[in-house]
């Protein structure tokens, strides 16, 4: 039974699905032309998310295997429609803006496999907080990757807000770049793939100094001396 604290790390940074599993990645990199889209549709499959794993978690006990799969289907298909509703009725500009990625919520493979993989055999509380976890990481990859096109290609953050929270947040549009012309490729489909494999160049690189920096820790030489060591002792 892994700890809270576990299954908060393996959704945010070890087994993130956008940076590590590479699943729902038909969403994340079709709607993050912009901040605004891509935290929409971030918030849209958390809730989602975390309502699917807690209600399977409940009924784990009384499916037989011939219907579960079916009945996972059905509970996130539910959910996405009680979702795309209050989109509807709320946030219908954004909406519309989204389009066919909110119903497809339901065929997202994070949701259908951490429903497999974790709701179905663990408690209540612990699948809650997993697809709390797990959602929060999907959601961070897509603001990540919405922030830096938007960026990139017209040289501001927060524009549109209002269309998700309201008139409240028209003003919160900040314009880094008051004279920048733009960069068309960053807001077209190859430049989500771009910044998404930069993103997961990085994670790479970070995840690659603490192993070296732990192993150093540790007493042990990192790869990279090792080899010169041994080079050196080659050339001698």
């Amino acid at each position: 039974m892994n700890s809270y604290r576990e299954i908060a790390l393996q959704g945010l940074w070890k087994n993130n699905p956008g940076l590590v599993q590479l699943l729902g990645l038909c969403p994340l990199l079709g709607t993050s032309n912009s901040m605004v889209n891509a935290l929409g549709l971030g918030l849209a499959t958390l809730l989602v998310l975390a309502c699917s794993n807690a209600a399977i978690s409940l009924i784990r006990r009384s499916l037989s295997e011939a219907v579960r799969l079916p009945v996972f289907v059905l509970i996130i298909a539910a959910l996405t429609t009680c979702i795309e509703l209050l989109m509807q009725a709320w946030t219908y500009e954004l909406y519309q803006i989204l389009g066919i990625f909110i119903p497809l919520i339901t065929t997202n493979c994070v949701i259908l496999g951490r429903a497999e993989a974790f709701a179905a055999r663990n408690g209540v509380a612990r699948a809650a907080f997993d697809g709390l976890m797990t959602g929060a990481g999907f959601a961070l990859v897509l603001l990540a990757v919405g922030s830096l096109r938007e960026l990139i290609g017209h040289g501001t953050l927060l524009a549109d807000m209002q269309l998700l929270f309201g008139p409240a947040a028209a003003n919160w549009k900040i314009q880094l770049l008051p004279h920048y012309q733009g960069f068309l490729l960053a807001v077209l489909p190859p430049g989500a793939f771009l910044v998404l494999g930069l993103l997961i160049a990085m994670k790479n690189r970070i995840d690659q100094s603490l192993a070296e920096r732990a192993k150093a820790q540790a007493g042990e030489q990192p790869a990279s001396q090792r080899q010169r060591v041994r080079v050196t002792g080659v050339i001698e």
